[in-house]
């Protein structure tokens, strides 16, 4: 972001870009991935190894990193100005094709979700990550190095949340700390519940989560074409993961009993 007169500009990757610092943007993008990788490795140190419960050091960390971030940037909108137009680039920007443009984000989103998702299911890592989503216990008894993979785990979703919130800022070159991003792990939720996901772990699938992400797009923009009011939009959104654990929960079932007749 643009060091702006006065001002102190969000975010790590603003800070370390500031006049003070004045450190290149390919030095500091795979900078902050790095620190957002080693977040996450934290956490899955905390898990494995302190034995705390997952909700609360994830939950305890979304509140201490969002108050960081209103520390840094003092409270204040700050954006990238006229500045740094290569990497708004990767926010904002288009990239043609035959069928007319694309959105960069889109694009990138496509490769992260075929990377994803030959890691998840086609190397032994990944469906390691599977069985010990559906028990860790029997992963752990098979001879899974269950520790090891939750880190892993939790270094590459922090690792990946930290791609998507740079796009974001990129595209926006508007940040507000207080708000910013808020309910945004909500619709993370939804998404993976809608694309198929299950909350009881062990079941899910890249393309579903792809459909289920989009899915949450098309509610947003139903709401505005609808004429819904938008204080209900949270509404629709809960109805819609409700919707989908209750699908998720009677698939369960019926499997269950499936299996046991």
């Amino acid at each position: 972001p643009t060091p702006v007169a006065k001002s102190r500009t969000p975010g790590t990757t603003a800070l370390l870009m500031d006049k003070g610092a004045g450190l290149s943007p390919a030095a500091v993008v795979p900078g902050v991935l790095l620190l957002a990788t080693g977040v996450g490795a934290w956490h899955g140190l905390l898990i494995t190894k302190v034995r705390m419960q997952p909700f609360v050091v994830t939950l305890c960390g979304l509140f201490f990193y969002r108050g960081v971030a209103r520390l840094i940037a003092g409270d204040t909108s700050q954006g990238f100005g006229t500045a740094f137009t290569s990497l708004r680039w990767f926010g904002n920007g288009f990239v043609p094709s035959e069928n007319g443009i694309i959105a960069v984000p889109f694009v990138i989103y496509l490769l992260l979700a075929i990377v994803v998702g030959v890691f998840l299911h086609l190397s032994a890592q990944g469906r390691h990550l599977f069985a010990l989503g559906a028990n860790i216990e029997a992963a752990r008894f098979s001879g899974i190095p269950t520790d090891r993979l939750l880190v892993l785990a939790y270094c590459l979703c922090s690792l990946l949340t930290a791609v998507g919130g740079l796009l974001m800022a990129f595209k926006v070159n508007s940040l507000q700390p207080t708000d910013f991003g808020s309910f945004y792990e909500l619709y993370a939720i939804a998404g993976a519940v809608l694309g198929g996901s299950s909350l009881r772990g062990g079941v899910g699938n890249i393309f579903g989560v792809v459909l289920g992400a989009s899915l949450i797009v098309v509610l947003q923009n139903l709401v505005n074409i609808l004429g819904i009011p938008s204080q209900l939009e949270y509404v629709v959104i809960g109805g819609a993961i409700l919707l989908g654990v209750c699908v998720d929960e009677l698939f369960t079932q019926r499997v269950g009993r499936r299996t046991t007749a």
